[in-house]
């Protein structure tokens, strides 16, 4: 049998413009030979749609657009993502979760997802009834189970919080079918490709036949799809894998014993991966929010220019605007770095000092800070005064402004809010700074891209004479160590003293985590890259008096 994975790029609620990604994609598989084409997970309406499914008519507006989208099915069957509503008669959630199997201008049989997740960024039991065990649907001979992305997350290796009372591979198997599919909208982080494989493996052996899993691709708000769509066999292992961060249809021969089917991007790793996501992210989300430009702040940093250096990838050269905004303090090898990076991109380049601005708000507060010590306040007066400038010039020129922190800043409030907080999209903010260095000299294996003394200078805020960033915080190194254990796998300030650092750093650490949490409510939101990011990921309420 020859499948077609249709690893599409949907926007969410964009239901016209998904029918035409979808029937383009379909049309392509089949006269590529495909005899049964396979979609996302809810790939009518874009995942994931939040509280769009609570719009009076965004469900019955997805219900309709399915209908059309069958119309022009053939006889290849096409299985798709989609929602479903429930009588409002019955008890539970509104919606179902539902694949489509689509044959001939009609829906021949619906799919309910039967595992949904609420953990992390996911929330679906918001919204959605579980279906109490999958669908088999038979054809031409075939007995095929159809699962939906969280499904076949049931493996053993798969971690606790993901615990069901349900298996649908355990009834599948039970039952016994011929094909497995999976349509999904798996969101990408570090990590999640060495996971994902076994984890498909391991459900073709459960299942004792191939099986299918065709992922979503793109950046949708804060998640980032990579696609990297499989297909496993329980004797000849993988024998299909498609493009990382990139939409691609494909047909694979599932009988052919001498067929594997590998694109040349599939199953990135390490710095590569990460650099194809945000690039990827960073794009959609201006794309699909309309913006055809970026701005960034310069500040001859290693963080503005990772930011600028990925805005230039996804926006192209000429529609990046980068700024230099030095003050009175700002040193000269910074100036230097940021217009050499500005040069080594090719990107637009302008310098707007802000000593005058920051001079005209210290003289309009003396009378109200007379005889007052000079303290942070007036460091962040400078901050604020770039962030002003920068919103000024997002507003005229029509660019997206790009933030430039970092998770290890923002995670201990080594930001300013109003300030370099600015801005519409956090490029970086789930990137450790050590991860910041990885990735910057990634970028520079083939040419110079970002300077090499940005890479090696000591970081520095430059908000006052001589600052660098480890007067207020530990080496990044220990800082980076702490917080994953903190942040990411909620360790205490007991486990991980017990874990070789200092009770005094650790303590003082968790403390500055735990008080800038109001800071971070207010951030712009920032691309997952982890398996814990701030944002709708973590929830932890800003009024709070545990301490761990």
């Amino acid at each position: 049998m020859k499948i077609g994975l249709a690893q599409i790029n949907t926007t969410v609620g964009d239901l016209a413009g998904n029918k035409q990604v979808i029937l383009d994609a379909y049309q392509q598989l089949v006269g590529e030979g495909a005899e049964l084409v396979l979609f996302p997970e809810l790939a009518i309406c874009g995942y994931p749609p939040r509280d769009l499914l609570f719009k009076s008519r965004f469900v019955s507006d997805v219900e309709a657009t399915l209908a059309e989208i069958t119309k022009e099915i053939g006889s290849v069957p096409a299985v798709i993502g989609t929602v479903s509503a429930r009588s409002k008669d019955k008890a539970g959630r509104p919606f179902y979760n539902s694949a489509a199997w689509c044959e001939n201008g009609a829906v021949q049989t619906v799919a309910h997802k039967c595992l949904l997740p609420s953990y992390d960024v996911f929330d679906e039991d918001r919204y959605f009834q579980p279906a109490l065990s999958p669908v088999i649907h038979e054809w031409k001979g075939q007995r095929i189970g159809i699962t939906i992305c969280e499904d076949i997350w049931t493996a053993p290796s798969v971690p606790t919080n993901r615990r069901y009372n349900v298996d649908p591979l355990t009834t599948l198997a039970e039952k016994g079918i011929d094909l497995l599919l999976n349509l999904s909208a798996s969101p990408w982080h570090d990590g999640k490709n060495e996971a994902r494989e076994p984890l498909l493996q391991f459900a073709a052996d459960r299942c004792n036949c191939p099986a299918v899993y065709c992922n979503a691709v793109g950046g949708n708000d804060e998640l980032i799809f990579d696609g990297g769509s499989l297909i496993a066999h329980p004797q000849r292992g993988l024998i299909a894998g498609l493009a990382a961060f990139r939409a691609e249809s494909r047909t694979v021969d599932i009988e052919d014993p001498a067929g594997v089917v590998v694109s040349e991007h599939f199953n990135l790793k390490g710095n590569a991966a990460t650099q194809d996501a945000l690039v990827l992210g960073l794009r959609d989300y201006a794309h699909k929010s309309g913006f055809k430009k970026a701005l960034i702040g310069l500040s001859g940093g290693i963080d503005s220019a990772v930011v600028a250096a990925l805005a230039a990838e996804a926006f192209g050269p000429e529609n990046v605007i980068g700024i230099a905004l030095p003050s009175s303090i700002s040193s000269q090898h910074s100036r230097d770095d940021a217009a050499a990076l500005a040069k080594n991109l090719g990107i637009v380049y302008h310098e707007v000092g802000i000593a005058d601005t920051v001079s005209a708000a210290e003289a309009a507060l003396a009378p109200l800070f007379k005889g007052m010590p000079a303290d942070v306040t007036e460091e962040n007066i400078q901050a604020r005064a770039r962030g002003v400038l920068l919103m000024a010039m997002s507003n005229k020129f029509g660019a997206l402004l790009l933030t430039t922190g970092n998770k290890s800043e923002i995670s201990v409030g080594y930001c300013t809010l109003y300030g370099d907080m600015c801005g519409g999209l956090a490029a970086i903010s789930d990137l450790p700074k050590m991860k910041v260095f990885a990735l910057a000299r990634h970028m520079n294996l083939e040419r110079e891209v970002i300077p090499v003394n940005t890479i090696e200078k000591p970081p520095s805020a430059e908000l006052r004479p001589d600052q660098k960033d480890e007067d207020s915080l530990p080496p990044y190194p220990v800082l980076d160590g702490i917080l994953r254990l903190y942040v990411e796998e909620g360790l205490s300030s007991a486990e991980i003293i017990e874990k070789g650092y200092e009770e005094e750093v650790v303590r003082d650490i968790i403390r500055k985590v735990d008080l800038n949490e109001y800071k971070r409510k207010q951030a712009a939101p920032g691309l997952k890259t982890t398996p814990l990011a701030f944002g709708v990921g973590r929830r932890i309420p800003i009024v709070q008096k545990y301490v761990s």
